[in-house]
């Protein structure tokens, strides 16, 4: 389907860049720089879809989107940014926006947003609601933080349940902010003023879960003194927790199953059945399905459970995040109470190197340990080394690794620099490109065997683009395949 788009952007290169693509296509396509050129072209060009960035010189490019869906219901506008927060994801999709797209973006998933955006925006009535103003927490109230394109995503399906009540479950390793993400969709939510209670399934002794979820009658068992509500009853109207799922027992599973289905809980040592209203956010380390073919897991409970996942990234994952996420503990501690102390760069650049087997929270407890220790107002690389010795990446051979190609990588781009005949120094980025890329390609084609689906999930970008790429370069996958055998 065709239709015509308007770009707005103030950077050039990307209006012109979006603009072929969708000409391309058949699309008509007009861009503006700012705020006033867009409502002057909204007026004239009238598009069915709108691709606006959010910084723009003159405003902000969000602040009068629900009014533009207000006065044109048809149109759809998907969003650009590179604040790349929770914040503007979600504030993009609670005021109307058809998609939101972190900067920078992926030219495919663009074009098929406006595809998807031209194939809907006649049947997606609930665009329409856009002119309610909706009361966002700020920024720094929420619990998330990272930058990095896969909490982006994070972001992104985060965005798109907070409205509903539809069921989440949070996969992930320990550590990794399970919690986290479930009090960030209450907050954001609708049920934002109701409680928000949590329960660790791994925390409680086995035969205690079906008290402690359902609550208990007076003399139900020894030490049951008076009759005490259950999480559910405790949650009511806003939000249940349910963390570490994967250990809870089979017995709690059918009781928990009964609760989903029917929306009624009965306490223990009692028979009323007392109507409850929470939204259920389970979350889990644990691979569910492995244990369902073990028979340590309701098949039914967690299809009921998993309506929406939201699978999170290990810090090791997501290494862009873990500068800012240091400095944000750092800073965390000072307001507690510990001295203040800040990150050098070569202190974040080792961190970054480490692999974190406890993810978040393990950084966080070197943050505040090393705002305890360290004397200096600056914790550089050095005192990493000497206070955390276990964490070394001499000590983590993956890590270490990944140090001393970061380290030659270095050496060689300065020794390129240092020499300026060898490079156009007008185009360093997509130079430095076309000496690595060709390598990274070829090595991994190798390494798969020419099999181009495998290279390119290894390499995280579509069969198409790698194809692409192999054309532009001159790879041959064929001649690969015969090279190595």
């Amino acid at each position: 389907m065709r239709g015509k788009i308007l770009v707005v952007d103030d950077d050039p290169a990307i209006c012109i860049v979006v603009g072929e693509a969708l000409r391309r296509q058949g699309h008509k396509v007009k861009t503006a720089a700012t705020i006033a050129e867009r409502a002057s072209l909204l007026d004239t060009f009238m598009p069915d879809v709108l691709i606006t960035d959010v910084m723009l010189p003159d405003g902000n490019g969000l602040d009068d989107v629900p009014t533009i869906i207000a006065g044109a219901p048809d149109i759809s506008v998907i969003i650009l940014s590179a604040q790349n927060t929770l914040n503007t994801a979600v504030s993009a999709t609670e005021k109307g926006a058809f998609e939101y797209l972190p900067k920078p973006f992926d030219l495919n998933e663009l074009t098929r947003a406006v595809a998807d955006a031209l194939a809907t925006r006649c049947e997606n009535e609930s665009l329409g609601d856009g002119d309610v103003e909706i009361d966002m927490p700020e920024q720094d109230g929420l619990p998330l933080v990272g930058r990095s394109a896969a909490m982006q995503e994070v972001y992104r399906t985060i965005a798109r349940v907070v409205s509903n009540d539809l069921t989440i479950l949070v996969l992930g390793e320990s550590g990794t902010g399970k919690e986290l993400v479930a009090e960030a969709i209450h907050k954001l939510g609708r049920r934002r003023s109701r409680p928000f209670v949590a329960i660790n399934m791994a925390a409680i002794p086995r035969e205690l879960i079906e008290a402690e979820l359902f609550g208990y009658e007076k003399g139900a068992f020894t030490g049951a003194n008076t009759r005490t509500a259950g999480k559910f009853e405790q949650a009511n109207g806003g939000t249940l927790f349910l963390d570490e799922i994967g250990d809870m027992p089979l017995e709690a599973q059918t009781r928990l199953l009964r609760v989903l289905q029917s929306g009624e809980v009965t306490t223990v040592g009692g028979s009323a059945q007392v109507k409850v209203n929470v939204r259920i956010i389970a979350a889990t380390n644990k691979d569910l399905p492995s244990l369902i073919a073990e028979n340590r897991f309701r098949e039914d409970l967690y299809y009921r459970l998993n309506v929406v996942p939201i699978p999170l990234p290990a810090l090791r994952e997501r290494r862009d995040d873990i500068p800012l996420l240091a400095r944000h503990f750092l800073d965390r501690a000072a307001s507690e109470g510990l001295p203040r102390k800040t990150l050098a760069d070569d202190a974040a650049a080792l961190l970054a190197s480490w692999t974190w087997p406890g993810n978040v929270r393990e950084l966080q407890n070197v943050m505040q340990r090393m705002a305890v220790l360290t004397r200096e107002n600056v914790i550089t690389a050095d005192m990493l080394r000497s206070s955390l010795p276990h964490l070394s990446p001499a000590s983590d051979d993956g890590a270490a690794g990944a140090m001393r190609v970061t380290d030659s990588l270095r050496e060689w781009i300065r020794a390129h620099l240092a020499v300026g005949a060898r490079l156009s120094q007008t185009r360093l980025h997509d130079d430095m490109l076309a000496l690595v890329e060709p390598v990274l390609l070829r090595e991994t084609l190798l390494a798969t065997d020419g099999n181009q689906i495998k290279a390119a999930s290894m390499l995280g970008i579509n069969r198409n683009t790698l194809r692409s790429k192999l054309t532009h370069y001159g790879i041959e996958p064929i001649v690969l395949r015969q090279q190595d055998s």
